[in-house]
């Protein structure tokens, strides 16, 4: 009986330093990649403001050829939402809703998981030239893990949890712009 109590005050004192630790981990996280693209802004700006094309380019659209989907409204504009549902867990089911455009500079989503689990976050995609035949292109994600689960952010890396998906995504549009 004593080694039981030992243990669950063992157990209750882990849980309670893990707790306060918590309220000292930063909540908020962001992730941005970028490329070079042979292209001037206009063209590249004109294929990555509809999200349909993120399908052609994206990790995540590429893992479940099953997949479905579905889009409302006009796409390249506000109020564009691009839909997902899918079996595979790393790709799970969920929506981007086109929030904001700047045209010819950059757009702006709002990301809706749902499945496997529930959240949500920032993304955009920004376009800038670096003269009149090349553009940087960088791709961003930003969200925010409230207390206490932002304590998984201390072992855990979102940058090489989804930067390199980021980096491969840049590329396959690289590639597709450059042909």
């Amino acid at each position: 009986m004593k080694t039981l109590k030992i243990i669950l005050f063992a157990v209750i004192g882990i849980i309670a330093l893990a707790l306060v630790a918590a309220m000292f981990v930063k909540e908020d996280y962001a992730v941005e990649k970028e490329v070079i693209i042979n292209k001037p802004k206009a063209v590249v700006f004109d294929y990555v403001k509809y999200l349909k094309n993120q399908n052609n380019f994206s990790v995540w659209a590429s893992m479940d050829p099953q997949m479905k989907k579905t889009f409302k409204g006009t796409d390249g504009t506000t109020g564009f939402v691009s839909a997902w549902q899918s079996k595979n867990e790393d790709v799970g089911t969920g929506e981007q809703t086109i929030i904001n455009v700047v045209e010819g500079q950059r757009i702006d989503y709002m990301l809706r998981f749902i499945e496997p689990f529930e959240s949500s976050a920032n993304a955009y995609m920004a376009t800038e030239s670096v003269d009149s035949t090349h553009t940087k292109v960088k791709w961003g994600f930003s969200g925010k893990m409230e207390y206490p689960t932002n304590l998984m952010l201390v072992f855990m890396s979102m940058d090489q949890m989804i930067g390199k998906d980021f980096e491969t995504g840049l590329n396959n549009l690289k590639g597709i712009l450059e042909k």
